[in-house]
């Protein structure tokens, strides 16, 4: 059967259930045999006169334990101008989140925490967001951080700068997979742990233990505070309100691995429990940090059974004309939705010059051209064939190719864009997913509505797993297809960084030389610009 979703051109291997291996993790041993400060620290959720800092601290005896945090202007502690405390133990993996009040805005300070014996952790910087008028503001942007694919190049380069004021991570922080599922374990350079799928507590806990213990990863967390969202694969593949493309009827109620896979990125990650959230950039800007995935996303439109009908084209034509425009179909649900398109207008009373949005996935609309069939490899894989030719012919009905990013939802994403041009708002979107990195030029009614920069994946392999095709080809195929897309790169690996100020808001596409060796070295492959005013790139 031909099935038509977004891993499909990605995707090779089986995908399923394997065995689960006993609990530990890469680098640093069992879990079992951890004790101390045993990840480093974090920081996140930053305000202009807070901060959420982050550690994890196992005792010998396993008994609930108290921890301070600490935090000082200079590295050597010699003045602690704010503290606070938490109890932690096992019901929360001990780890620990304490969020600390009376900074000063826009300024960097050192923090670490003491543990119950005393013992310090290594010391973390953090800045906090600057408060009334600031010249510039500068964050670096990730997504789709897959270990076995290859080395975290992107955060070794992204922590080596001494120009950034923030980290944002917008989902696929992990994958869920079994090792050998994606990517096969041919591809395979490094591996995580567990071994198998990730669908209990325990599993979700102990694969965020093998992440954190990379170390670029850490020095990152350490260097800039994040904000950070889930997309799908922080739980399964696809994943939607009631279920998952990587969820099957053996591998138990979908609700409680959802509620596990949830717990244990709130007791990872340095995150605040809203699910959805704002963040005042001094006058710079407004940051929206969102929830389109697993709380109230309708599931994704499947066009593959129209393609068995006995006239596919129209039968892809009546969904265009249908189903497909289904009002009731949401990615962020109608509360969400109302707090977002609420705090825009506010967002521009107030004065803020930008108005940023962070999801998930792409939002530009993208259809498949039909030189597309000419990029594959010959020796391209059925399933890769099939989700480019399926992409073509409903390029022809004027349909998408993706339908688990935007494509899937285009009435709710046209109330977004509407609800942002009646706000006058100066709108960016950032989004991440597709593991190639994009710029979008965001249209509704025949008018500007905003600005998309979509990044590129830290390892995630992205089109060239598939195309042998010169990417410089690809990428002016896909541009020449789509009015939307102004530039696009679909070969390398990377993250992005956004430099905002009054007038105009840039963005640097970095790629790093390779995932596959570890290096730090990184150079700018792309850079677009938006004034200020204008909701389209200069």
């Amino acid at each position: 059967m031909l099935r038509i979703d977004r891993r499909s051109l990605l995707m090779t291997g089986t995908l399923g259930l394997g065995a689960y291996a006993i609990p530990g993790f890469a680098q640093t041993g069992s879990v079992a045999n951890l004790r101390g400060f045993t990840h480093n620290v974090a920081s996140g959720e930053p305000a202009s006169d807070s901060m959420l800092l982050w550690t994890r601290f196992v005792p010998a005896d396993e008994r609930p334990i108290h921890l301070m945090a600490e935090m000082s202007p200079t590295a050597d502690f010699a003045r602690i101008v704010a503290k606070g405390t938490a109890i932690t133990g096992p019901w929360r993996d001990w780890t620990t989140k304490i969020t600390v009040s009376g900074l000063e805005p826009g300024t960097r300070y050192f923090y670490r925490f003491v543990g119950p014996d005393g013992s310090l952790s290594p010391v973390g910087q953090t800045k906090t967001l600057p408060e009334g008028p600031a010249k510039s503001f500068k964050a670096a942007i990730f997504s789709c951080s897959n270990m076995p694919f290859g080395w975290f190049n992107a955060y070794a380069h992204a922590a080596a700068r001494d120009d950034l004021d923030l980290a944002i991570h917008l989902g696929d922080y992990f994958y869920e997979y079994k090792i050998g599922g994606y990517p096969p374990l041919k591809d395979q350079v490094r591996p995580t742990e567990p071994a198998g799928e990730l669908i209990r507590l325990i599993d979700y806990r102990i694969r965020y233990a093998s992440y954190r213990a990379d170390p670029d990863l850490q020095a990152l967390h350490a260097r800039v505070p994040w904000i950070v969202q889930w997309d799908d694969h922080e739980s399964a593949n696809d994943s939607w309100e009631g279920g998952a493309e990587n969820h099957q009827p053996d591998e138990g109620d979908w609700s409680s691995r959802r509620n596990a896979a949830l717990q244990a990125y709130r007791e990872w990650m340095p995150i605040s429990d809203e699910p959805w959230k704002t963040y005042e950039i001094g006058t710079l800007a407004t940051l929206f940090r969102t929830e389109t995935r697993d709380l109230a996303r309708t599931e994704q439109p499947d066009i593959a059974p129209l393609f068995k009908e006995a006239d596919p084209a129209a039968a892809l034509k009546a969904f265009r004309d249908g189903a497909w425009m289904d009002p009731a179909a949401t990615m962020m649900g109608t509360q969400q939705a109302n707090w977002l398109f609420h705090a825009l207008r506010q967002s521009v009373k107030a004065g803020q010059k930008w108005q940023i949005v962070g999801f998930g996935t792409i939002m530009g609309q993208t259809v498949m051209p039909d030189a597309a069939m000419g990029w594959l490899d010959p020796n391209a894989n059925e399933r890769a064939k099939g989700y480019i030719l399926g992409g073509i012919q409903a390029a022809k009905a004027g349909l998408p190719f993706n339908y688990d990013n935007w494509g899937g939802y285009p009435a709710e994403r046209a109330r977004f864009l509407k609800a942002a041009q009646g706000a006058g708002a100066n709108l960016l979107v950032i989004s991440g997913d597709s593991h190639n990195g994009w710029a979008y030029d965001l249209g509704q009614d025949g008018k500007p509505a905003g600005v998309e920069f979509a990044g590129h994946s830290v390892t995630s392999n992205g089109y060239e797993g598939s195309i042998k095709t010169d990417p410089k080809i690809v990428a002016a195929g896909l541009v020449a297809a789509n009015p939307e897309l102004k530039w696009c790169d679909t070969s390398r690996r990377g993250y992005m960084a956004l430099t905002i100020t009054p007038t105009k808001v840039s963005n640097d596409w970095l790629f790093v030389d390779s995932v596959k060796t570890k290096s730090s070295n990184a150079v700018v492959g792309h850079t677009a610009t938006v004034a200020r005013g204008r909701n389209v790139m200069a």
